[in-house]
Order: C-alpha cells, then structure tokens, then sequence
C-alpha cells in the first residue's frame, strides 16, 4: 500500500513539475494575449468621411470592440463553436473525452474539442498541428488565459484575431468586405455565414464557394434553433436567405496616385503606418477626384485625336484642384492611367512652367509700382552670356513683334520679348533675389527666367500661384487634415500663409489674368456664369503646356507633356491642351457647389477707369501712366 501512493505522489509531482515545465515554456505566449495589440489596417478618408482606401501590412484587419458586437453573433459564434463557453474554464474535458472515443476508434486524431478560448491561442501563438504536446501547451495557456480575462475579453479577441477568408482578418473587416455593412446592420443569415467561416475560411468563402457557404451558415441557424436562442420563425426566414455577398479588393483603393503620396509625405513620421490603425482624414473630395481625372483625361483624349498619326506613348498630364483660402488640396490625379505607371507628375516631375510663370515677373513690376497701363517695349533683342559668350536671339510664339506695349497686353497675349525687356528693366539681381524670398528653388539667374526655364512639380506651383486668389498670401497646399491613432490621439495638419504683396496690388494681378481668359491666350478655359483668371504656359518645341487657373473660391493646375520630354505635336498650346481640361473642371464643380462664389472681390483701395472702352484698375501703388489718361481725356474732349 505504501509502496503504491509513493508512486502515486510520485506521478502527481512528476506531472505537477511537467506543467510547470510547459508553462515556463509558454507562459510569454499567453501575455502576447493578454496584452493584445494585433496588427491593424490603417484607413484614409475623403474630407466628406468616405473611405479612400485601406492599407495595411499582411493582415487586413480593422478592430471592434466588445462592446460593439451584436448579441446575435456572440450567440450564432457560442452555438456552432463552444455551447458551454460560458461555463468551462478554458478547457472542456466532456468535449475531450468524446473526442477521444473518436480519435481511439479511428486509431489517429480525428477530433478536436477546441473550445473558443484553445482557439484563439491556435490562430495567435500555436500551430495547427495536432499532437500531444501542442494540446497539452493549449490547455495551460487556456487555463492561464481564463484566469487573467474575462469571456467577454476572450470572445473580443477571438473576434478581431481569426481569418475570416479573402483576406479578412476580424469580424469587422469580414462584414464590411462581403456585406459592405456595419456588424450592426447584419441580418441573421449574414451572421451565421461569418461565424461560420473560421472553421475553413478557404472552403467557405462565400465569393469563391457559395453553396458550402450557405450550407454551413444553414447549420449554425439549426444549432440556434435546436438550443432555443431563435424562434421558428426566424429559424425559417434565415434559411431561406441568399444575401447579396460583394468580391472587392482589399484596399479599395479609390485614389491611388493620393493614397501613393499619403504613405509618401508621412511614412517617416509614422513608421507602423500599415499596421497601426490609424484614421487618416484628407482634404480630397473623392466626388471632386473623379472629376479630375475625368477632366484631364478630356484634355489628354484631346491631345491624342490631334496627334492620331504619331506616337502617344509617352503622352501624359496631370492636375491639381486645391480650395483657395485654406490650402486644402480637393483633387490630385498623377497620371492619366495609375494601372500603367505609378509615377505621380503632379508631385514627383519636375516640369518646366513656361510662360505661366510670367504672372510673377509681372507682379513684381506692380509692386515696384509700375501701372498695368505701362508701356515696355516688346522687340528682339540679343543678349551675350558673359559666362560663355554666347548670344541668345529669344522670340515670339507668333514670331513677331508689337514695338511698344502695355504691360497687361503683353500679359494677356503672353509676348516673350516684352517680358524679358521687362525683367531686364526690372534688374535680374532684385527680381531674383525677391523671387527667391518668396520661396521659388532652383531658378536661374538668367533672363531665361522670364521664360519659367526651371522645373517646377504641379503641386508645388500651386502654392505659388495660391498668392494671386488669395489677394496676395501664398497658402501651403495641404493633403492630410488630420490623423487620428489607435489611442484617439490627434495630429493635425495646418497650412502655412505668407503675404508678398498687398491685397490692392495681387487685385491687378487677378484682373489681369481674367483678361487672359477673356479675350488672350487662355479663351479656352473661358466658362460661363463664374469669373476665372489663369495663364497659359507652353515651353520651346511644346514640350510642356500649362494653364495655371482660377476662380474666387478655388485653383486648378493642369499640365500635359510627354514623359520622356520629347516635343508634342506642334499647336500644343497651354491654352489648347490644357484650357479645356480646366473648363470642363470648372462647369462641373458649380454644377456641384452652385454656392461657389461667381465674382472676385474689389479690395478697397483700388479703383477703376475705363480706357478704350474696357475698365482699367489701378492703385495709389501704381496709378495709371500719365500717357493713358492723356489719351484718355483727349478722346473725350478734355484737354488740360
């Protein structure tokens, strides 16, 4: 007798130092439970809260709280799954036992008796594998995981942790990938599909295999019925069901060249951004994006029938919509097909601006106080780079020239040899100087300048050209409004304002490049009901074509040219191939926002006068040339 509870304690201590063992070999596993932090899809949303897209790194999973969670999936979940989940205390030996009748009768593992909690430590810390000492593992961890959470926390866990098939990890992601809805909004059969798949998520996808789908949500609503947890009624209705099921890709990536510069811009600053689930909230309006592409691919469809002989390959453009007084960028289309090239020209090329970057030459003449009504001369002239001794002999588009001219004529018509005279008036070391003050990079010091010879990303030459609708102040452009982590914890992005020049002197500006539109270079980007000002850019040879517009309330920039800077055919203007990309942007969006401001505000401080039967504005800065108002008042009699 002594002999035998010597060996029965012998046993008992020898079993008891066994689990002591397993468990220090797996107790660091049950706190990667405990303390459950899983990978997490981050989520970017337009500015009207619709999802941009999902990016995440290798599980797509968006988090629910317990809370959250309708009873009914908790109950369909306990009823196919674990019916005694509540009661047992992370293992449930009745379920063993009748497993291993099974698994001894086959003479191999044949049947688990997984309860939800052994599940979880399956799909988060163990391997699949069936054998002893994984099932032994299982059972502490089970055991150490009840006595440290609730069920509700393992039911939470459980629920956000498994695969649900197509890549969905989690419940939520599940219910809003096949159903696209809220788990609240569920139907019974809905619920049952999903509790139904972790058991074979493969087998059972409902994009893939439909009818094992429903066969094995049909056994779930028979469990609940069999238990008494749905009437009969329900139990019918639910069986009947076919619910509408949706195969969509995982990102849902709606604005790619957007979503390609998000990760871009702030990837450094956020080094878990595809696994931390952050809420991004942009600027962009998805409605607004689709117009842009639309709108540039009206202009790019253009380019092409006009060049339906030659090559277009390389063909391509890109546009930015940014709203005026706050920077908020409401449309960025890098490319007219994402598919084929990545690549984002409206932030990643650098093009050459052209003759749209004359505005800014010629708001330096106002703000040294030169009228609009200045007359500068518009003749050849050949210059010598002291530096190479090499003569440059620059022309006009039309290939003549108008003698003298005034300064808003030689802008609305965009004269290349009145705009270099003028920068040489001006003296290139104070205009560049300046230029460079107010932020411009890379500019040469050369009366190229005059010409935009320097390249320039479309983005970027928004923020300069936001100095002219904004009366003055250059506005940041800003993509993200804010970010939000998993905590709740915000980052909010703020645009930058600086002012260059007085709101009287950017108002010359603006009524110049309303003239632009009205009667010069920019006519196709003319729209009616609404004021718009802009300028056409187009470089030597049309490599590149611009139109750099406006309107009160926002600013599009269109560009188009060929990626491997090779010329496009010849006629491809800015205000050609560019204008009516920005013309139909503009016709639409009032269609969209009627509430948009149709006219251009008249600072105080400047005043007007008509001249040749058009009104001419001026300022106390730069009143209008004494020869103007001479002619003037000679026409109408008055001699002084």
């Amino acid at each position: 007798m002594r002999y035998i509870v010597t060996l029965f304690f012998a046993g008992a201590f020898l079993l008891f130092a066994f689990l002591i063992y397993i468990y220090g070999q797996v107790r660091f596993d049950a706190y990667k439970i405990i303390d459950y932090s899983p990978k997490l899809t981050t989520q970017i949303f337009d500015k009207n809260n619709n999802l941009v897209a999902n990016i995440f790194d290798e599980e797509h999973r968006l988090y629910v709280p317990y809370g959250e969670i309708p009873p009914r999936v908790v109950e369909a979940l306990v009823a196919i799954e674990d019916t005694s989940f509540f009661e047992h205390g992370g293992v449930n030996f009745e379920a063993i036992f009748r497993a291993a009748v099974k698994d001894i009768q086959a003479m191999k593992l044949v049947e688990g008796a997984s309860t939800l909690t052994q599940q979880l430590i399956k799909n988060t810390v163990l391997t699949r594998k069936k054998t002893i000492m994984r099932k032994l593992n299982e059972a502490v961890l089970a055991y150490k995981i009840e006595s440290e959470l609730t069920k509700e926390q393992i039911l939470e866990r459980y629920l956000n942790q498994v695969y649900f098939g197509h890549g969905y990890y989690g419940i939520k992601t599940a219910s809003l990938g096949y159903f696209n809805k809220p788990l609240s909004a569920l139907t019974l059969k809905e619920i049952a599909i999903l509790v139904g798949l972790p058991k074979a998520p493969s087998s059972y996808d409902p994009t893939r295999h439909m009818d094992l789908s429903l066969g094995r949500a049909n056994r779930v609503i028979s469990r609940m019925h069999t238990l008494g947890w749905i009437s009969e009624e329900e139990y019918k209705k639910a069986t009947q069901e076919i619910p509408i099921v949706f195969d969509e890709t995982l990102t849902q990536n709606r604005a790619p060249y957007v979503v390609d510069e998000v990760i871009k811009s702030i990837g450094s600053q956020f080094e878990d951004l595809k696994k931390g689930g952050y809420k991004i909230y942009l600027n962009i309006d998805l409605r607004l994006q689709e117009l842009a592409r639309e709108s540039l691919k009206i202009g790019y469809d253009g380019i092409v029938e006009r060049n339906k002989n030659g090559d277009n390959s390389e063909q391509n453009g890109a546009i930015v919509v940014v709203e005026n007084s706050t920077g908020a960028v409401l449309a960025m289309v890098g490319g007219i097909d994402y598919a084929k090239s990545s690549f984002n020209r409206a932030t990643q090329s650098k093009r050459q601006p052209g003759s749209s970057f004359k505005p800014f030459i010629y708001q330096k003449a106002l703000d040294l106080g030169y009228s609009t009504m200045k007359e500068i001369p518009d003749i050849s002239r050949t210059y010598t780079d002291k530096s190479t001794d090499e003569d440059w002999r620059p022309k006009n588009y039309e290939n003549d020239f108008e003698g003298m001219i005034t300064l808003k004529e030689a802008l609305v018509h965009s004269r290349n040899l009145a705009t270099i005279n003028l920068l040489s008036e001006l003296g290139m070391d104070s205009v560049h100087k300046d230029l460079k003050k107010d932020g411009f990079k890379n500019i040469p010091y050369d009366l190229s300048l005059a010409l935009g010879s320097f390249g320039i990303s479309p983005l970027d030459f928004s923020a300069f050209y936001s100095m002219f609708p904004n009366y003055g102040f250059i506005v940041e452009p800003i993509l993200i409004r804010k970010i939000v982590n998993r905590q709740g914890s915000e980052t909010v992005y703020e645009p930058k304002k600086k002012r260059v020049t007085s709101e009287q002197q950017s108002y010359l500006m603006i009524d110049m490049l309303k003239t632009v539109v009205k009667r010069g270079t920019g006519r196709n980007a003319r729209v009616e009901g609404i004021e718009t000002a802009g300028k056409t850019g187009t470089t030597n040879n049309n490599v590149d074509a611009w139109f750099c517009g406006f309107t009160p309330d926002i600013e599009v920039l269109t560009w188009f040219g060929k990626d491997d800077n090779t010329p496009m055919k010849r006629g491809e203007t800015g205000g050609r191939a560019a204008g009516p990309s920005f013309r139909h942007f503009v016709t639409k969006y009032i269609e969209l926002h009627p509430e948009t401001t149709r006219n251009f505000r008249i600072p105080q401080g400047v005043y007007e006068k008509k001249i040749d039967g058009e009104n001419q504005y001026f300022t106390d800065k730069s009143p209008l040339s004494s020869s103007n108002v001479q002619k003037q008042n000679e026409e109408n009699g008055l001699i002084f």
